[in-house]
């Protein structure tokens, strides 16, 4: 096993008269030019800039931002412009950015791609869900985060193929990233022998590296990581995660630089909040009416400075770290605890109204999966914030003054995103609240504390917040189990960190495949053109299903991809037709499924089935043509969550946060038709990926995020997006586009579904049919239809109303005397003993009749069999359960429910007169049991 101390050595340290030293408190090795006991890093050291700013001058957030960018710019570091929070609008691994280097993975940093600049400088926005927990408690932790950074890009050179990466060379690595940072810090009047760069090795997502964590007057201000090794089972480094790796032929200089943490370190405020938010938090206290004595001012000062203690990632106990600095500033624990809640709450709600119009402004729509469950999770705990701190500002309206700060344009769809997700929020828990009090009834009942799962359960299924859970559980003596990292555990749960990895399925003769050159797509060189000719260079037997895997040097044929179906058709020789059922792609060779073998080195004429291919381009256009439309009507926030195009049909998944009207519906395929009218030529390009990406945003990959330098972008009127699929030459080539429906097929996701062409006629006959089938059976002209239905369907409602009616009148009748009935005395009441040969809704009503005259009801039926029912009235000690079951034991049968009211029967209607004969004998028995 090997470590990586000498990655440490330096020989800039040398020269600029770092020395490396062990922390007496942690036993962490650091860097720095004084001797010192601790690393600087609570809790092994206080904040000790708080009323003693940390550089020369106070620098606001935008001006701290654009002191770094500049800095960096002066050193040849081209400054680039920040990606959204939301990651997998260019990944599928992640869901939101959590640092810089996500703008850059996978491809950049695996080298498949180049990256925009090298070196660069940036300021990038984050979400850190698993910082939800500590945020206000620590004073340092924001859940929204801009992180500063520069990033040099580098390969080896000395390797069989230095042109294998999409960059080579050095830029520059660890001696000039440790010089910057150490400038940047003297730039801004720092005291350099306070700093420390702490060794802290870094591993993620398969990759590793040293490390150092910057500290400085006991804030971290800057990580400085040196990606350069990659997962290894055989590698001779052997890091913390227990896991092996080697050396990678491509290196990455990976910095972070907390920006609102510098501008807090220049300003010297109590905690991060007041530096970040100033305005905001005034307005909070105002609105909440927090105010504190000269006294109490006085102790939340003195406490913040210790509120790094307060990190639920490092302190075993919470609570214990609280006695702690009550101690240390000398007041009682409950006071303390009683003078800093609220504001905990207060910088909680201004952080996470950050988050959220970071979320909501990069359009997040709130849903139950993904990104989506991160923002309602995240909007639910403000909410329950607000209420508990006594907030009466609407939670748009605080949403909005972020999002405002942070120059969104799309304010109005945020506000109305907030708005509406506060009144689901508010219907969640009122069903929910019902649930959590049977769950503690039944904990009450077992003596057990409600454990943590119980609670991420009610969290994911009601909305319900832990203190919510707490309150009602105390009404009842019962305890909660609260993990203080709670909203951390259910962000994970739902991919916090990581979003699903991607699914690969499994590439049929890999091997083979690997040695074989990539199919020349024809289908890009001309979409509507339908045949062509090819060389056979491999035949694979599938053995199973009497059908061949063809592989050609070129094809026409599209493989599927992008949810469009493979093209169909046939390949020919002299001697063989073979039907093409099936075109896939992998790894740049195509395969065709085939049901005739061709023969390898056979020279082959391809024909594609033009019809389907003709409709399926028509829908592909559709596709992006609806989408655009879609967002010009319901908003800019309106994204592709998946599509699926077809012969006859075709359907988009878009994410929004409310339903689709009908007037909404017309007005997309009123847009989308005048587009299809305009006639306008749908071209391709194939840009370098950078550049299209800088000019026109991440929106670029709706449908999915392709590999590759080069991206094909398709072009429809003013929509534009990464496409691999086949398009029409003109707009007007797709004919006609008819929406068929809209459904909500997940909480936030609208599924639109439309056809195009000949199919859209199609669609529309199938609909006129139906009406003009309803027209007949209703003997009135097509546009009747509609009232006339209206009609039928009211007067069958009022009849089924006045048939109840009836039977309720009829069932009063017979309890009151009426009919065939029996009376005994059973209990210190009467019995009726009826048979009524009716179904069991007037079994049911003459039940509750007779038992509204102080009776008990035993009434039976032959309609069906033979059929009971028993009620009994208030305070009568019968079991109608019991009855029922005897009765019921009669025919054949069973039955039962509760003491009050039950129903049961059987098959043998036969002896139903019998068992009610039996009734007197029964109901005694149960009375006297």
């Amino acid at each position: 096993m090997s470590d990586l101390d000498e990655a440490y050595q330096l020989d800039y340290f040398d020269e600029a008269g770092f020395h490396r030293q062990e922390c007496a408190e942690c036993g962490d090795m650091f860097w720095s030019r004084a001797d010192r006991d601790t690393c600087g890093e609570p809790p092994c050291a206080e904040y000790d800039f708080i009323d003693n700013p940390g550089f020369d001058e106070e620098y606001a957030l935008g001006e701290m931002r654009e002191a770094f960018l500049s800095f960096f710019e002066e050193r040849d570091h081209e400054r680039i412009d920040p990606y959204p929070v939301a990651a997998n609008r260019w990944r599928d691994d992640v869901l939101l950015t959590q640092a810089s280097i996500y703008d850059f993975q996978p491809l950049v940093t695996s080298g498949t791609t180049p990256p925009p600049a090298n070196p660069l400088c940036i300021s990038q926005p984050c979400i850190r869900m698993q910082d939800i927990d500590n945020v206000g408690k620590t004073g340092r932790h924001t859940m929204a985060f801009e992180m500063m950074a520069h990033h040099a890009f580098n390969a080896k050179e000395d390797i069989e193929d230095p042109e294998e990466y999409a960059y080579e060379g050095e830029v520059y690595w660890k001696e000039e990233t440790v010089e910057y940072c150490v400038e940047l810090f003297e730039e801004l009047g720092a005291d350099v022998d306070e700093l420390t760069l702490i060794e802290d090795p870094w591993v993620g997502g398969g990759n590793a590296g040293p490390a150092f964590e910057v500290i400085y007057q006991g804030a971290e201000l800057a990580t400085l990581v040196f990606m350069s090794l990659e997962q290894d089972p055989d590698g001779e480094y052997e890091m913390k995660d227990g896991n092996r790796y080697s050396e990678m032929d491509t290196y990455v200089v990976d910095t972070g630089y907390g920006l609102e943490r510098w501008t807090w370190v220049s300003q010297g405020t109590p905690t991060v909040y007041e530096a970040v938010y100033p305005e905001m938090i005034g307005f909070l206290k105002d609105n909440a009416d927090i105010e504190l004595t000269d006294e109490e001012a006085a102790i939340v000062h003195n406490a913040a400075k210790l509120a790094g203690r307060m990190d639920i990632d490092e302190a075993e106990d919470i609570e214990a770290e609280r006695d702690t600095i009550a101690e240390q500033v000398g007041v009682d624990v409950k006071e303390l605890r009683d003078l800093v809640a609220p504001l905990e709450e207060i910088y909680a709600i201004a952080d996470h109204s950050r988050t959220l119009a970071y979320m909501l402004g990069d359009g997040i729509v709130p849903s139950n999966v993904g990104t989506g469950y991160l923002a309602r999770m995240v909007l639910r705990r403000t909410k329950r914030l607000v209420d508990s701190v006594g907030v009466d500002a609407p939670l748009d309206e605080l949403v909005d003054m972020q999002a405002d700060r942070l120059g969104y344009e799309n304010r109005d769809t945020v506000r109305d995103i907030v708005r509406t997700e506060v009144e689901k929020y508010r219907e969640t828990l009122d069903r929910g609240g019902r649930r959590v009090r049977q769950l503690a009834d039944d904990y009450a009942e077992s003596g057990d504390p409600i454990p943590t799962a119980e609670l991420v359960e009610l969290y994911d299924s009601h909305g319900i917040q832990p203190d919510m859970v707490e309150e009602i559980a105390a009404e009842r003596g019962v305890d909660v189990e609260v993990p203080d990292d709670f909203y951390a555990v259910v962000a994970d749960r739902h991919g916090g960190e990581t979003g699903a990895e991607a699914g690969s399925d499994e590439t049929p003769y890999a091997d083979r495949l690997a040695e074989l050159p990539d199919t020349d797509r024809l289908y890009y060189e001309d979409q509507q053109r339908m045949e062509f000719e090819a060389v056979v260079l491999e035949v694979f037997d599938r053995d199973e299903d009497d059908r061949y895997d063809v592989v050609l040097d070129q094809t026409m044929f599209y493989p599927e991809g992008g949810g469009q179906p493979p093209d169909h058709g046939h390949l020919s020789t002299d001697d063989v037709t073979a039907e093409v059922e099936d075109v896939q792609r992998y790894d740049g060779v195509i395969l065709h499924t085939v049901d005739d073998d061709p023969g390898k080195g056979e020279f082959v004429r391809g024909q594609v089935d033009a019809t389907r291919r003709k409709r399926l381009m028509q829908h592909h256009t559709a596709t992006h043509i609806v989408v655009h439309a879609a967002r010009q009507v319901l908003g800019e926030h309106v994204r592709q969550a998946g599509a699926q195009k077809g012969v006859d049909s075709a359907r988009i998944d878009v994410r929004h946060y409310d339903s689709v009207d009908r007037e909404q519906v017309k007005e997309i395929e009123s847009m989308a038709n005048e587009l299809v009218q305009d006639n306008a030529t749908v071209t391709q390009q194939w840009p370098d990926r950078n550049e299209a990406e800088a000019k026109h945003g991440f929106d670029l990959y709706q449908g999915g995020i392709p590999a590759g330098e080069q991206i094909r972008l398709i072009q429809v009127a003013d929509d534009i997006q990464a496409c691999g699929g086949t398009h029409v030459a003109r707009t007007g080539d797709i004919g006609t586009i008819k929406l068929l429906g809209t459904e909500r097929i997940q909480d936030g996701v609208i599924r639109l579904t439309f056809a195009a062409g000949d199919a859209a006629i199609e669609a529309t006959h199938r609909t006129e049919d139906a009406l003009y089938e309803a027209a007949d059976t209703f003997d009135v002209a097509p546009t009747e239809v509609p009232d006339t239905a209206a009609r039928f369907f009211d007067e069958w409602k009022a009849r089924g109303k006045e048939i109840e009616e009836l039977k309720e009148q009829l069932a009063e009748a017979r309890a009151s005397g009426g009919g065939d009935s029996e009376e005994v005395d059973v209990a210190d009441t009467t019995a009726v003993v009826q048979r009524i040969d009716a179904d069991m809704d007037e079994l049911r009503a003459q039940a509750n009749a007779v038992v509204e005259q102080g009776q008990i009801a035993v009434l039976g039926s032959g309609a069906d069999g033979a059929q009971f029912v028993v009620a009994v009235p208030e305070g009568v000690e019968v079991d109608a359960g019991e009855v029922v079951g005897e009765l019921a034991g009669r025919v054949g049968g069973g039955g039962g429910g509760p003491a009050d009211f039950a129903q049961g029967g059987g098959p043998d209607g036969d002896k139903l007169d019998g068992a009610l004969d039996d009734a007197e004998d029964i109901l005694q028995s149960v009375a006297n049991a």
